[in-house]
């Protein structure tokens, strides 16, 4: 299958799972509605494309999977909403639409960024088609990767290096935070729902997920010089007016393309351990470095 194709099939099943846990009666329905505009406002569903991918190359089923999936893009979503807020990137614009802050107020949206993080673990904890041990492994794994160590430490770095100088290290250690934690998060809860434990490929995996999480930061730079505002969903040359640490900045606009075409030879090497059974992670990979969104 084609992989935007494949990408739609998988946001299709992770939206319909998404959809009877959030649609339910409430004391306040613009919280509701403030969650679902900021869950389903035109997302890629990578994260969760990525552990549906890795249980499906491990020959386990959807369904164990659906929980986990739809766990991670509560998170990332709750962190996009707070992320383009007044305090911190104060964006207006979001996938082309106005941000949750815009569309509703600001404290809707930090309660709405609340409320998709607590749904994220209780989709998780409830799922009865998974064991206890499982359900306290992808909780450890998502809360580790999500909070002080993981994308919020990420997060807090960029902010407090806006205008600042960084060495390629410490470039690459805020985006393997700030955005490699979730995709290197997504990679464990899908090896995790499907009962993986062979080290060798464990390290493999590992390996793909690092590579693919500096690529899509890289290429989202790249955007942000070259793209265009109309299809990025934001402000074209943001960064750059913010005056952010980005790999093009750093390395030069060809330098960062030559960057991103090592990642992504990175990534391709990784899994060869797996064979043929690795054909849609191979395609995502693809995907990330060619986008134009």
């Amino acid at each position: 299958m084609e992989i935007r194709n494949l990408l739609k099939s998988y946001q299709e099943r992770v939206d319909h799972h998404l959809q009877k846990c959030i649609n339910k009666d409430s004391i306040d329905p613009v919280l509701q509605e403030s969650m679902q505009y900021s869950l389903f406002n035109g997302g890629k569903r990578i994260r969760p494309a990525l552990i549906y991918m890795v249980n499906a190359m491990l020959g386990s089923s959807h369904e164990q999977a659906d929980s986990a999936a739809a766990a991670i893009e509560c998170i990332h979503s709750y962190s996009l909403v707070h992320d383009d807020l007044p305090a911190m990137d104060d964006d207006d614009l979001r996938r082309g639409k106005p941000t949750c802050h815009i569309a509703f107020d600001e404290a809707t949206a930090i309660l709405a960024g609340d409320a998709l993080q607590c749904l994220a673990f209780e989709l998780i904890s409830s799922d009865d088609k998974l064991t206890a041990e499982t359900r306290l492994n992808l909780i450890q794994k998502l809360s580790h990767a999500s909070g002080h160590q993981g994308m919020v430490v990420g997060q807090s770095f960029d902010l407090r290096n806006v205008g600042n100088s960084l060495s390629l290290e410490r470039l690459e250690a805020m985006h393997q935070h700030k955005t490699g934690a979730l995709l290197t998060c997504s990679v464990q809860m899908g090896a995790i729902c499907a009962g993986l434990t062979d080290q060798k490929q464990l390290a493999a995996l590992a390996e793909y997920s690092n590579a693919i999480g500096l690529a899509f930061q890289v290429q989202d730079d790249i955007l942000d010089i070259e793209g265009d505002s109309a299809v990025i969903g934001k402000p074209q040359g943001s960064d750059l007016e913010q005056n952010k640490p980005t790999y093009p900045a750093l390395l030069g606009l060809e330098g960062a393309k030559l960057k991103l075409q090592q990642l992504h030879q990175q990534a391709l090497s990784a899994l060869d351990v797996f064979g043929e059974d690795a054909s849609e992670l191979k395609a995502l990979a693809d995907f990330i470095v060619h986008r134009d969104h």
